[in-house]
């Protein structure tokens, strides 16, 4: 194995978030800038087939971005207003808007404090008349407890749901993060593994899902002049040729762009180790692999919020970025 790269100088300035990118990438939009089509066009279709087949799904939907993925996502299951999802709080605030987005009321439900994923006993505890569906994300890349989601959700009828953002290239059991809702979503936006500038990606494999998420994503040019197509309306939301060149190629680096994170990774762990109440991530044994979406750490019980922010004063004035990871969406809202 090559030698990964040197540790980044205390001097420099080290940024929350690094895009891991190459003249390949320059490359590839140079073309697609100097092509006809910058729109959506083939270059879209063929990140789609790529991706569906990296991650093991049937079907893959480009779409502008992670919120309106799982907002077209959700139209097309039929949830809307008189509609309940439950969901972790301890997540980014575009997940619980997209399900506002279409009418649907969240419900959140806590989590496991190790894993940081939804806990499937605070789920079962959260029912409600009205709840459609489990929407659980595999938080900071740490894949959620699928199995025993999945069991809840079918022995109470309900859609299980995917986000998986911040786990690309994750692994519970033997398959990628990805693979284990009804759809799953995912962003291509910093601070991700895979960056696109912007972008996102539904898998599913239900293949009338898939072609109704389509319809509602956007039309084709061939169907314009369709009295058909205007039956229902479109958001008109899928990403451009310039995203899907930065994504194709970013897909096809994926493996090397993960190693290297994990060399990053190691350099955290061994300095965490030094610190006193400052626990490294958790890794639970149904996750045979984990990469994280930022390196997350545990502040133990003897450290308040005021110390917390204190610390992260103290590694902005090092020169090192770093944040609390949320604001819990139970009391945004």
């Amino acid at each position: 194995m090559k030698e990964g790269p040197s540790p980044p100088s205390p001097m420099l300035r080290i940024p929350l978030s690094d895009p891991d990118l190459t003249e390949e990438e320059l490359d590839a939009v140079e073309s697609v800038l100097r092509s006809p089509e910058v729109s959506g066009g083939t270059l879209v279709e063929r990140w789609e087939k790529e991706f569906a087949a990296w991650v093991g799904r049937k079907h893959a939907i480009a779409v502008a971005s992670g919120t309106i993925g799982l907002w077209l996502a959700l139209r097309a299951l039929g949830i809307g207003p008189g509609d309940r999802v439950i969901l972790s709080g301890y997540s980014w605030h575009q997940i619980g808007q997209a399900i506002v987005l279409c009418g649907a009321e969240a419900v959140f439900a806590d989590i496991d404090y190790w894993s940081g994923a939804l806990s499937p006993e605070r789920v079962a505890g959260a029912m409600v008349e009205g709840v459609r569906a489990i929407l659980a994300g595999n938080t900071l890349g740490h894949p959620a407890p699928w199995k025993e989601l999945r069991q809840l959700a079918e022995e109470r009828g309900l859609l299980l749901l995917e986000d998986s953002t911040e786990a690309l290239g994750s692994r519970y059991g033997d398959r990628r993060t990805g693979a284990f809702g009804r759809v799953a979503v995912f962003d291509f936006s910093q601070p991700g593994a895979l960056v696109s500038g912007e972008g996102g990606m539904v898998v599913t494999d239900d293949e009338d899902l898939a072609a109704r998420i389509r319809y509602v994503r956007s039309r084709s040019r061939g169907e314009r002049f369709s009295l058909i197509a205007t039956k229902e309306a479109c958001l008109h939301a899928p990403p451009g040729n310039l995203a899907a060149a930065l994504g194709l190629v970013q897909l096809r680096r994926i493996e090397p762009i993960l190693e290297r994170r994990r060399v990053v990774e190691a350099w955290y762990f061994q300095q965490m180790k030094s610190f006193e109440g400052i626990k490294d991530p958790y890794v639970s044994p149904d996750a045979s692999e984990v990469h994280w979406f930022l390196y997350p750490i545990h502040l133990g019980t003897r450290f308040t919020r005021s110390s917390r922010d204190a610390i992260l004063e103290d590694l902005a004035q090092a020169q090192i970025e770093a944040s609390a990871y949320c604001q819990p969406l139970h009391l945004q809202w």
